[in-house]
């Protein structure tokens, strides 16, 4: 937990984290390592709304089996830091009531949800959760990268089939994994919101002037893929304390009926190791890339940025941030090809606020935090900075590369716009019924199922990551039932 953010912000080409800019120019990160997203992550663990369940269209009964088949595994409740326990009681003082004490589940009011850290402060992933299958039906590559799906377009085929994969080992020698004959072996992608659509358009599968434009054989014509993508916003305040607390990532959330979510972090910075490093979302620093013209600013300049807090005052890294983000936003965008390696990002754009709906959510959220910072509970802790100070001083630390405004403290509006970042809930570019039918098939192809975010309409829970690995025991199960269901029909 303590190297969360070292994790997090490590460019190297071998790191577990490959970071990209949306062209909206928010940083951003997503997973290249077993265990996706569960593996860097901030490791809260709440479930999806039963409301969710039903409009997903998912059995209620095994969806509640396979949520305790994940938390059985790799999930624990936390001991709560002080300042998730400050959150806490700031939250129900400002109103964010009732007080629904530990639960995964999603509830009205606040609460304290569930964690992947260990009581050591050891990580636990989807990786772990192999260890439950069968040895002798698993195969592992760990430093493989899929290139493409292989497909069978002969003509005289009703529709193009799945036969394999191509991918690339360590050593840049290509192979391919080949589907044995029988009819219901499939191709199952889980590489996320960024992975899934980016695949299928490398595969063949997309809108066919984008594929042609990149020399890329039309399987299929499908003008949604990497279309309705989203990321549910998120502005943080840095509140400066009169003592440093201690480190926490988020364990206590306030849900409320405007649909934003209020949570918390604290105490980065303050390891001899993490100071060195750029912080992304949570960074304290002050001044930052806001100095820098919009089209000179990039990953290396955040990384050169990163070197100067050692120069910076102590201070700055005393205290903490609470967070809103906005549920189920609006504002849509897409995902585009660049270029054919799987292994490069490709353009991202989520057009955060372009909805005004999800702009008057985050003033909303905002004002809640400032109701929370005027409680008794945060008046014991704080620094005694006044909110225009703490949203001046939140303008410098919140590092995206969108250009400042002189009066971005004077408006809310302005305030949301300038300072947004992702928790990384990005979702989209698969979606069911326009690129996967409701059995998480490829439409328009056989023997192949995407199953992850990339096909949900809107983040499940405060945070996906329940969700996401409940979804593939779900599927896992589904699909097993769907075997044996043929199989005794056969007979």
């Amino acid at each position: 937990m303590e190297n969360f953010h070292i994790g997090l912000s490590n460019m190297a080409p071998d790191s577990a984290s490959q970071a990209f800019i949306s062209t909206d120019g928010v940083i951003n990160a997503r997973a290249r390592v077993l265990g996706g997203g569960t593996s860097i992550n901030a490791g809260f663990y709440s479930r999806a709304s039963s409301s969710f369940i039903q409009q997903v269209g998912w059995d209620e009964d095994l969806v509640n089996e396979s949520f305790p088949w994940v938390e059985d595994k790799i999930v624990q409740w936390p001991k709560i830091a002080p300042w998730q326990a400050a959150l806490r009681d700031g939250l129900l003082q400002a109103g964010v009531s009732p007080f629904n004490g530990y639960t995964y589940d999603h509830v009205s009011g606040t609460k304290v949800g569930g964690t992947i850290f260990d009581d050591s402060g050891y990580r636990h992933t989807a990786a772990d959760l192999l260890a439950a299958g069968d040895p002798n039906n698993l195969r592992v590559l760990l430093h493989a990268s899929v290139d493409k799906i292989v497909f069978n377009t002969q003509q005289g085929r009703l529709k193009p089939r799945a036969t394999g994969v191509q991918f690339t080992d360590e050593n840049g020698r290509l192979h391919q994994a080949f589907l044995n004959s029988n009819r219901d072996s499939e191709v199952i992608v889980s590489a996320g919101a960024i992975g899934s659509p980016q695949l299928l358009l490398l595969s063949g599968i997309g809108p066919k002037n984008d594929l042609k434009n990149h020399r890329i054989p039309v399987v299929l014509h499908n003008k949604y893929v990497g279309k309705g993508m989203a990321d549910n916003p998120m502005n943080s305040i840095f509140i400066p304390t009169k003592s440093p607390p201690r480190q926490s990532l988020i364990e206590t959330v306030g849900i409320t009926e405007a649909g934003v979510f209020i949570e918390a972090s604290s105490g980065f910075g303050q390891s001899p190791e993490s100071i060195h490093c750029h912080h992304g979302i949570m960074s304290a620093e002050i001044g930052q890339l806001s100095t820098i013209p919009p089209k000179q600013r990039s990953l290396e300049k955040a990384q050169e940025y990163a070197h100067t807090k050692l120069d910076l005052p102590k201070e700055i890294f005393q205290g903490g941030f609470i967070l809103e983000k906005i549920d189920g936003p609006l504002s849509l965008g897409h995902l585009a090809l660049i270029d054919t390696d799987v292994r490069k990002n490709p353009a991202v754009t989520f057009n955060y606020f372009s909805h005004p709906h999800d702009l008057t959510r985050c003033v909303y959220g905002i004002k809640t935090i400032e109701r929370i910072l005027n409680t008794n509970r945060f008046s014991e802790l704080a620094a005694g900075f006044s909110m225009e100070r703490v949203l001046n001083m939140s303008v410098q630390a919140n590092v995206n590369f969108i250009p400042k405004h002189t009066n971005d403290t004077e408006s809310l509006e302005q305030f949301c716009r300038d300072t947004v970042i992702t928790i990384w809930h990005y979702h989209g570019g698969c979606h069911v019924g326009k690129v996967v039918d409701q059995q998480h098939r490829v439409l328009g192809v056989s023997g192949v199922r995407v199953v992850d975010g990339s096909t949900f309409s809107r983040s499940p829970g405060t945070n996906p990551q329940a969700t996401v690995m409940m979804m593939g025991r779900y599927f896992g199960v589904k699909i097993l039932r769907e075997r044996l269901g043929q199989a005794a029909g056969c007979n």
